[in-house]
């Protein structure tokens, strides 16, 4: 059989083994798109220096972006010595194998970096505040390599920064989003409790936990209530925020299912005793309501 039902079927390899590994996508010198793996023959001869910066076009939904996320992103994947042979090893085999042919990988440049800065990567990043609302078609971030001898590196990292799409995204959406709860609360009432009008139960609608930390993180630049924990845990450990959002006791409808429509009185006075100011969840709430 051809495809990935092989592999499956075949003796593992080591370099299988080590693909199963909690870590497999901690190789920095894979973390990019295919094509740019061959990049390295593609610039003129004698290039030196790349410089490329990151912006929101214009005609966007929203005339401002949100610039948030950097921190987390170079401090996970940027930060430290983060090229080894071992993962140069690594990734010159998946290359071998990607492409079906040799000589397309840069070992020696990622070599390179392993000699002479210790595995840590040759860039220079700059970048707006993160949390600032900034104009569409302007610079949000810059960069460009600090070794003439990796000129390559500067775009083979594009595709890890421009990830930052997703949080800038929620973070806009959320900024507009709570100006039009502002004018509303200022008609009807008051803005007092502005930062829990928007909560986030983001987890169980994305596509893994790394996603509903970044966006939960994302979601709490503007509001303050979550049951997001992914995002408070990402705050906590990247920029240390010892916690960001808050959340209350609540109940949800299998707590209060579980006692049967006719004991659903019982649950609410249940749910009262355990939690004074708790919320409740019922199949006939405005019924249950008026039940003495």
């Amino acid at each position: 059989m051809h495809g990935a039902i092989a592999i499956v079927t075949r003796n593992r390899t080591a370099y299988d083994r080590g693909m199963n590994d909690a870590g497999f996508l901690d190789n920095v010198c894979l973390l990019t798109d295919s094509y740019k793996l061959t990049h390295w023959r593609q610039y003129p001869p004698g290039t030196q220096k790349v410089y490329s910066y990151l912006e929101a076009r214009k005609g966007a939904k929203y005339p401002e972006t949100v610039f948030f996320g950097l921190q987390y992103l170079l401090k996970r994947y940027f930060e430290g010595a983060v090229v080894t042979r071992a993962k140069i090893d690594e990734a010159e085999s998946f290359a071998r194998l990607h492409f079906q042919r040799t000589g397309l990988f840069n070992r020696e440049g990622w070599e390179h970096i392993v000699a002479q800065h210790g595995g840590r990567l040759p860039v220079s990043i700059r970048a707006v505040p993160e949390g600032t609302a900034v104009p569409s078609g302007n610079v949000l971030l810059t960069i460009e390599n600090t070794d003439p001898r990796c000129w390559w590196l500067t775009n083979h990292l594009e595709t890890l920064l421009v990830q930052l799409w997703y949080p800038a995204t929620v973070a806009a959406r959320g900024r507009f989003m709570k100006s039009v709860i502002r004018r509303f609360l200022d008609e009807t009432g008051s803005a007092g409790e502005i930062d829990f009008k928007l909560h986030d139960f983001g987890f169980r609608g994305v596509s893994c936990p790394e996603q509903a930390a970044i966006g939960g993180a994302a979601h709490l630049v503007h509001f303050r209530g979550t049951d997001n924990l992914a995002g408070l845990l990402l705050l906590q450990r990247f920029y240390g925020e010892e916690m960001a959002g808050f959340s209350i006791p609540a109940s949800e409808h299998s707590t209060i299912t579980a006692w049967g429509a006719e004991h659903e009185v019982e649950a609410m006075r249940n749910m009262l005793a355990q939690y004074p100011k708790g919320t409740g969840s019922t199949t006939k709430l405005w019924a249950r309501c008026s039940t003495k």
